[in-house]
């Protein structure tokens, strides 16, 4: 019981260092394991041996596969191929139904791109399909809003889903993730969808914008790219490794589908996470154009690599503390008890929102929340089977819940859409709550029969 009082300290100290007083969520979480290895009463000639070894295990498993998916973001921002995506699924989807279509851009775009890097490239978009259609902007904000948010938080490559994935050592099923995710995020983006359709013909009115500002057209957005790559050269670096990760899968499963010759390895090899986001990296690469193409390469790469270290760091350190629970005997306590509650996939749902509520980083709210479950996926019934990338998928429908005050996100769209604060929290903050209990309804139904 003492055990249990002193995880549930660690956990508010988390919380509390990280919200009010805006302490790095690596030092909090390195700062738990820390603490927690000497409240737990792990022999003193382990403690830094466990931390050190959980911190390195998973920048090793996980290092490489988070800063390629980084750098295809980063290019693909950068170059144009973002919005030449957009424009590629203007033209499949049309604007006939301008909501469904902005949030599926949304949806396949912050597959490789930040929800908050989206939102920002794609909210002239929004504001002239808005125009075109005669619809408000409200919904057509929400709509984009909740399209990103859904991927961002279910669907590697993403770094929030791989690096939960890293500390529930789930990374060899990532075809599986993705697969899954996709669906999930899908019934979370179309539960948001439905919600801001409420909102298709009432006017809000915005706020002005300041003397200073000058609002920038889709069309002079697009010029500013020059010539934009093809829609299929923009979709390759994200598409080429979801295929070769999936096509891995596929080849490992029972029954060896792909046979166990040269084809098998062959697929083994290239679907492996870090390969196969290295091949998308490359697939990158040739959406850069122009004679100082180089420059502007290294210059990305250099960018992404300072937007994955916080992650890296953070991934690390949740492991880190996870490997401290692993050690001590709260793990043994909780098995004998929560099996006996049928808690089960609404643990990590509820921890996660919990923590994202709380603080205001999805990332954050992923990679506290994995590393915490890691040695509880055993009493919760998750260890098996599907169970830990359900518990990902979970994890991730909590990310969502909710977006306010404290998370940056909610203030790019508000501020990027014109929105009064108090409207946002009356339309933006409901509708992530609404996408993230509908992406816990849909895993908690995948775990009804994958577990």
């Amino acid at each position: 019981m003492i055990d249990l009082l002193v995880l549930l300290l660690l956990v508010v100290g988390i919380v509390l260092v990280t919200a009010k007083y805006k302490i790095s969520p690596f030092l909090a979480l390195l700062g738990a394991a820390l603490i927690g290895a000497f409240a737990f009463r792990l022999p003193v000639e382990e403690i830094i041996p466990t931390i050190t070894t959980a911190f390195g295990a998973t920048m090793g498993s996980i290092g490489l596969v988070i800063l390629f998916g980084t750098m295809i973001g980063v290019i693909l921002e950068r170059s144009g191929g973002a919005i030449a995506m957009a424009d590629g699924l203007i033209k499949v989807l049309g604007t006939r139904f301008p909501t469904l279509t902005m949030s599926v851009i949304g949806y396949i775009v912050s597959i490789p791109v930040f929800c908050d890097s989206g939102y920002v490239i794609l909210n002239s978009l929004k504001k002239a399909m808005a125009e075109r259609a005669k619809v408000s902007l409200v919904a057509m904000s929400i709509a984009l809003m909740t399209g990103l948010y859904a991927t961002h938080t279910m669907v590697p490559p993403t770094p929030g889903p791989l690096a939960a994935a890293a500390n529930l050592n789930v990374v060899d099923s990532l075809g599986l993730l993705i697969g899954l995710g996709l669906v999930v995020a899908a019934v979370s983006a179309g539960a948001a969808l439905l919600y801001a359709n409420r909102f298709l013909k009432k006017d809000v009115e915005l706020l002005p914008l300041a003397p200073e500002e000058t609002e920038v057209s889709y069309e002079e957005l697009k010029a500013a790219y020059g010539k934009l790559p093809s829609g299929l050269m923009a979709f390759l670096p994200i598409l080429l490794p979801i295929l070769l990760i999936c096509l891995a899968s596929i080849a490992k499963l029972p029954g060896a589908p792909m046979g166990e010759g040269g084809l098998f390895g062959t697929l083994v090899f290239l679907g492996t996470p870090v390969v196969a986001l290295g091949l998308g990296l490359i697939a990158a690469t040739f959406l850069l154009r122009g004679k100082g193409k180089l420059a502007a390469f290294n210059e990305q790469i250099s960018d992404a690599i300072l937007i994955a270290a916080p992650i890296l760091l953070i991934t690390s350190a949740g492991a880190a503390f996870g490997g401290v629970l692993g050690k001590s005997a709260i793990t043994g306590f909780l098995s004998d008890n929560l099996a006996s509650l049928g808690l089960g996939i609404a643990v990590p749902f509820v921890i996660s929102a919990a923590l994202k509520t709380a603080q205001g980083s999805s990332t954050v709210a992923m990679v506290t929340t994995s590393a915490m479950l890691l040695p509880l996926l055993e009493p919760l019934g998750l260890a098996s089977g599907a169970g830990p990338v359900l518990a990902v998928l979970a994890i991730g429908a909590g990310a969502m819940v909710v977006s306010h005050a404290n998370d940056s996100y909610f203030w790019v769209v508000s501020q990027f859409s014109r929105i009064p604060t108090a409207t946002a929290y009356r339309t933006l903050t409901p509708a992530t709550a609404i996408q993230g209990m509908a992406g816990f309804a849909s895993v908690w139904v995948l775990s009804l029969f994958l577990i």
